[in-house]
């Protein structure tokens, strides 16, 4: 029996504060009983810590008892919070221990079993496709092709050879469990575990399916036509009900679940649902305007450039974006202006420049041309 000076703190021991609540101080008790059940943890100290958690239980989860300990600490429990176990007796206040009692059936102890004959539902499956920016706005339909498991159409997805059919497991009687009686300082406890002679399945397969091998499923490969809608987005997925793997003993088969990957475009970007295009002009076009071509999903399509437009401008085409998916319209197309300056000029075109820059208050002249705008635009003269 520990000093009462060596006693920690019920409140540390549960880890709760001082003014934590009965529901807190439950929860926290679960937890750690749960951790350190002498059952679960093989450590050579938790047995120990197991007692104190309870211990700190039995006197916090009682308000009297609580407000006592909160008053005068340990020496007011007079040893009542402890037995000759440490537990405290196992009378009214050992509560603690009635409290952990469903612990156990988490583990396996006092559970009724699941029916192992239960119809068991199929697993989900996954395939993704890839589709190009130009499907996704127009919508497409794409083959799909997959493995999933399948009921056995020899044996009708009993695993049995044709004309037998599985029999009881004589290990656990057709439940699937076994239960195994242990005792320990708490008292005896009943666990259940698989059986293992039929692997839970409470049947035993004596002569399997030659098609199958008693599995009572087989993996084939299927193919599916699925229609794509127009404004899908990478990460979308269609579910298609019933086409993953076959369910166990009549149970429900999964589903498939086509995730859509869209691929990157080499001139267009997708942001939600509108486009982003860089759309080049001249300089010339820049200053005095013009019409120029601009490519969408849908064709190319005219825009008029204004005179004077600088480079980064951007323009918007309504409604030659993606399609939304729920039939909300479609979003636009942003140009944006790369403006294009000429790297190699003639000389009359220089001579046209200068004369320009010169229009423009700028005095270019052959000796210092490299200094003007357009001779440090163009690179002319030395």
């Amino acid at each position: 029996m520990r000093n009462m000076a060596d006693k920690r703190d019920y409140y540390e021991v549960l880890g709760v504060s001082r003014t934590a609540s009965a529901e807190e101080i439950k929860r926290a008790f679960r937890n750690l009983a749960r951790r350190y059940h002498p059952d679960v943890n093989k450590s050579h100290d938790a047995e120990a810590k197991f007692k104190e958690i309870n211990e700190a239980y039995e006197v916090l989860s009682d308000t009297n008892k609580r407000r006592t300990y909160d008053t005068y600490g340990h020496e007011a429990m007079g040893g009542a919070a402890t037995g000759p176990s440490g537990f405290g007796g196992g009378g009214p206040g050992f509560g603690g221990l009635n409290d952990i009692f469903d612990l156990f059936v988490n583990m396996g102890g006092g559970r009724s079993a699941v029916n192992p004959n239960a119809p068991e539902r199929g697993d989900d499956l996954r395939q993704d496709i890839e589709i190009t920016l130009e499907e996704a706005a127009h919508g497409v339909e794409k083959t799909v092709r997959y493995q999933h498991l399948e009921t056995c159409d020899l044996c009708t997805g009993t695993g049995a050879k044709p004309g037998t059919q599985p029999e009881v497991c004589s290990t656990c009687r057709g439940t699937g469990y076994v239960r195994h009686t242990q005792s320990n300082f708490l008292g005896t406890f009943q666990t259940t575990t698989p059986c293992s002679r039929c692997r839970g399945e409470g049947r035993v397969v004596a002569s399997p399916c030659a098609q199958c091998g008693g599995a009572g499923r087989i993996r084939r490969v299927r193919e599916r036509v699925l229609p794509i809608k127009p404004g899908v987005d990478s990460g979308n997925r269609l579910v298609v009900r019933g086409e993953g793997d076959a369910g166990l003993r009549g149970g429900d088969n999964g589903d498939l679940h086509v995730v859509i990957f869209v691929k990157p475009h080499e001139i267009f970007e997708r942001r939600n649902n509108d486009i982003y295009v860089e759309a080049t002009i001249s300089m010339v076009t820049a200053a005095v305007g013009g019409q120029i071509a601009v490519p969408t999903l849908y064709g190319d399509e005219k825009l008029t450039i204004p005179e004077g437009t600088q480079p980064g401008a951007t323009f918007r085409l309504r409604d030659k974006g993606m399609p939304d998916l729920n039939g909300r319209g479609k979003g636009d197309e942003i140009v944006v202006v790369k403006v294009q300056v000429p790297t190699r000029l003639s000389a009359d075109q220089k001579h046209l420049l200068k004369q320009f820059a010169q229009s423009l208050g700028e005095h270019v002249n052959e000796a210092q041309e490299d200094k003007g705008l357009f001779g440090r635009i163009f690179g002319g003269g030395k």
